[in-house]
């Protein structure tokens, strides 16, 4: 929590940056996908210096450990942290969803942007409010205070064999004008939709939402997460 003191833990005071760099290497790892410092910079939209001096205060203080082949993971003491950060920003986003109606496609810059400042006594409130959700509205498990949840991303759609029904179950969250064209197709967390079609040499992926066909480019599909079911 930023309120201008280190927490007791740590001899690091918690900043915007610092809970940002945490947030991002958390969500990154558990979507498999490289935690490098270039990868961090343009999440971020800083500098590739700028996070290269980030990731060693966070070394230094035992919140990051760099890997054999340099890439930043988190420590059990920073994703204790990281864990507490996301679960501010994904109940925010529940919050602004279910409370004010603010389209899902928004939502994220806005928790983003709060997940800073809220107290643990207001997200605890917000928590009790909406009834203890597990879910933000992209689909994203809200880790409880505590656990050691991990992210559990599923199947991508990309990888899904045609002839398939696919329940999905989370949807990538950074890209607000995909999620808007995903949800005008009716495609969102608790939808099932047919895997129909994939045209060859990098051709799109038709799928079928409520008897509509949309044919899906490779960015959409990377996006959409969920299972196959019968």
């Amino acid at each position: 929590m930023i309120d201008g003191r280190a927490p007791e833990c740590c001899t690091l005071l918690h900043t915007p940056a610092v809970e940002d760099t945490l947030r991002t290497i958390f969500v990154r790892a558990g979507r498999s996908e490289p935690v490098s410092t270039s990868a961090i910079a343009e999440e971020l939209d800083v500098s590739a210096p700028t996070v290269s001096i980030m990731l060693k205060r966070l070394t230094a203080r035992g919140l990051v450990e760099r890997t054999e082949d340099h890439l930043a993971a988190l420590t059990p003491h920073g994703a204790t942290h990281a864990r507490d950060i996301v679960r501010r920003h994904r109940l925010l986003e529940a919050f602004l969803a279910q409370v004010l109606d603010v389209p899902w496609d928004e939502v994220h810059g806005e928790a983003d942007a709060l997940e800073h400042a809220v107290s643990p006594t207001l997200i605890d409130r917000i928590d009790r409010q909406l009834g203890h959700p597990d879910r933000d509205p992209h689909g994203d498990p809200i880790p409880r205070e505590g656990s050691v949840l991990g992210e559990g991303w599923g199947v991508r759609l990309d990888a899904v064999p045609t002839g398939s029904r696919f329940a999905i179950e989370r949807v990538y969250d950074r890209d607000s004008a995909a999620l808007r064209y995903l949800a005008d197709l009716g495609i969102h967390p608790g939808v099932r939709i047919d895997v129909t079609e994939r045209l060859p040499f990098g051709g799109p992926l038709w799928v079928s939402v409520d008897g509509a066909a949309h044919a899906l480019g490779e960015p959409l599909t990377h996006l959409v997460h969920g299972r196959v079911v019968a």
